[in-house]
């Protein structure tokens, strides 16, 4: 491919020199920590206001200051105050009218701006045309009915990163529209993976160069076209038809959190003081000689580490959130991290459900300032392959999937003991592999198929036995191969005790009510009624059905 091989280190990385998603705006050094403020010069006005609207519709500053009095003494004679006489009601009248027109007028106005600007966004962040805009096109749906859309995350954004395109932050988003519930899943950035072309690290390497090999340039074809290739590759390791993907940049994190005024994450570590990463104290000063310790503290308390966060609900303002993302206990001193990757993949999770329900409140919506904000970070600093027919049906899904519907799929979980993913080394890089052995999917893909999938039979699990009772050698195996293909949990397979089994027999063991989904498909599948009376051999504990093969040949087809 004849590219430069660009060493990742923490976080994001970034594009080859010169490179920019959208003609970024650059990032000074040393920016100063908490939100940006924003300001809508758009709808700023200079010089004094003009009169001249005002008299043409019979209305001057001596019928206005009568007309006040009016309002001032207006009520019940009763009482000892004035009736206003018509005259006076007219004015008023006036009055109301103008002034709710200009109330009107600046409603129109704001919403116009925030509209165009919202077009404009989206002429760099989606594909095709935008008066598509106004339609509200669904979302492609694999054979579950979800949605699935691979995140990539970069920093071309950062002159100082020495990785160009490698995506440090990987993730699969899965949204079901009609259930209105979204899974994240983290891919390990260190997965070793077979390229099935030649890359900077050749034929094979880690997961985060893929996307660096298939990008021919920065344009915004370009980049659709490798986050689609991107989307495909991913989808073909974890058994996934993955329809969108999306790169996005250190900025577009630190101007979301920026633009929402700060975000409330919930910090969940094992480790009884949280999270540490002394990686980032530079922040604070660290290396200068001219700052002292106690100033190391004061600019970053309460113990001089930038990132240091208590377990519980924590307030980030855009940097801490950032860096928050990148920290992986890479540097001691450090705590909570003792996953490295893993850990960081979590938090970075937790950041963007932070993100999602922060823009999505009341608070921000009404908030024209914060609006235009999130509507510029997004546009300067994001690329997807979403269609603009679909920008509606993805800002009502934003707003509908409730934050309690959001919900992590770990591959390495302590609570439930799951292991998918370890670590190993390949020469002298260290990387991630499956449980089952380097370049073995199988357990990955089953696990997301069992997590995902809208088939109850396969969220069953049902313990299936196969029995070859056909006397025709590898007649068992084969039936049992097309099951698996079609989501069925096959235990074990044995030959059946020398009988006339017919075409098939299949035995329910256990209670009626147990494992419907399954007992189901198989009715349907063979077209038998099941038995509920003992199978032909003793089976272990846990079995919830048992197929005797007899003479069928493609049954099952």
């Amino acid at each position: 491919m004849g590219k430069q091989n660009n060493n990742s280190i923490d976080g994001f990385v970034r594009r080859r020199s010169g490179a920019r998603v959208g003609e970024l705006h650059n990032q000074e050094q040393g920016a100063s920590v908490g939100p940006t403020p924003t300001t809508l010069r758009e709808l700023h006005t200079a010089g004094n206001t003009k009169t001249s609207s005002i008299k043409r519709s019979g209305i001057n500053r001596s019928e206005i200051d009568e007309s006040l009095k009016g309002i001032d003494v207006a009520g019940d004679t009763e009482k000892g105050r004035k009736r206003k006489n018509p005259e006076q009601k007219a004015r008023r009248r006036k009055i109301i009218k103008w002034s709710s027109v200009l109330i009107v007028l600046i409603i129109v106005s704001v919403g116009g701006f925030v509209a165009v600007k919202a077009l404009m966004a989206g002429g760099n962040v989606f594909q095709g045309n935008l008066i598509d805009a106004f339609q509200n096109k669904p979302l492609k749906q694999d054979s579950n009915g979800r949605s699935n859309i691979l995140v990539l995350g970069t920093s071309d954004d950062d002159k100082n990163h020495s990785g160009a395109d490698l995506t440090d932050s990987m993730m699969i988003v899965s949204i079901d529209q009609n259930k209105k519930d979204a899974y994240l899943i983290s891919i390990p950035r260190d997965l070793y993976v077979k390229y099935g072309k030649a890359c900077n690290s050749g034929y094979a390497g880690k997961i985060n160069g893929y996307f660096d090999c298939v990008k021919e340039g920065d344009s915004k074809e370009q980049i659709a076209a490798a986050l689609t290739d991107s989307a495909t590759f991913a989808g073909d390791i974890f058994g996934m038809d993955i329809q969108y993907g999306v790169n996005l940049n250190h900025t577009v994190i630190r101007q979301l959190v920026a633009a929402v005024g700060g975000i409330t994450v919930n910090i969940q570590s094992r480790n009884e003081n949280g999270v540490m990463d002394s990686n980032f104290d530079w922040k604070c000063g660290e290396g200068d000689r001219k700052v002292t310790r106690a100033e190391r503290i004061k600019r970053c308390p309460p113990s001089g580490h930038f990132i240091d966060f208590p377990n519980g609900e924590v307030t980030m303002d855009a940097e801490r959130a950032l860096y928050f993302t990148m920290a992986r206990g890479d540097r001691a001193p450090t705590y909570g991290l003792e996953q490295s990757n893993f850990d960081r993949e979590k938090n970075q999770q937790l950041v963007i459900k932070a993100i999602q329900k922060k823009a999505t409140s009341a608070g921000t919506l009404a908030d024209i300032g914060k609006v235009s904000g999130l509507i510029d970070a997004v546009g300067d600093n994001l690329r997807t392959t979403f269609e603009a027919a679909e920008i509606r049906t993805l800002m009502d899904l934003g707003n509908k999937v409730p934050q309690d519907n959001i919900k992590s799929l770990p591959f390495n979980d302590e609570k439930t003991q799951l292991t998918l993913m370890g670590t190993g080394m390949i020469g002298a890089a260290s990387v991630v592999q499956p449980s089952a052995g380097l370049y073995n999917y199988s357990d990955l893909r089953a696990y997301i198929k069992e997590n995902l999938s809208s088939d109850p039979m396969v969220k069953e699990k049902a313990a299936v036995v196969i029995l070859n009772g056909s006397g025709i050698a590898g007649a068992g195996q084969k039936e049992a191969d097309k099951l698996e293909e079609k989501g069925f949990t096959i235990t074990t397979i044995a030959n059946a005790p020398v009988a006339d089994y017919g075409k098939v027999k299949v035995y329910r063991i256990g209670e009626a009510a147990e494992a419907p989904g399954t007992a189901a498909r198989l009715k349907e599948l063979y077209g038998v009624e099941l038995l509920t009376t003992d199978p032909p051999v003793t089976v272990t504990a846990g079995t919830k059905f048992v197929i005797v093969v007899g003479t069928i040949a493609d049954t099952t087809n």
